[in-house]
């Protein structure tokens, strides 16, 4: 399946244990290799930051590669 990252933004980020995390602000693309490394998603409120890495802004700084399933949700294998 193919999508467009403007179509990611404002979903909800969830964990496969069923977290929610949050909604995808935006992405951080390596400039050099052109590929997607993180996530920036923010925070719901019963969330707990500090759990997670961090930017100055707030935003959870999620790896790309642990993106796992696209639809209503986004699902992120985080932790293993």
């Amino acid at each position: 399946m193919r999508k467009f990252l403007t179509e990611l933004r404002g979903k909800t980020v969830m964990t496969n244990d069923g977290q929610i995390l949050g909604l995808i602000e935006n992405f951080v693309v390596d400039t050099q290799t052109g590929a997607i490394a993180h996530v920036l998603v923010t925070p719901g409120e019963d969330v707990e930051p500090r759990l997670f890495p961090n930017d100055a802004s707030g935003r959870l700084v999620l790896p790309f590669k642990s993106m796992r399933a696209v639809k209503d949700v986004v699902v992120m294998e985080l932790g293993k």
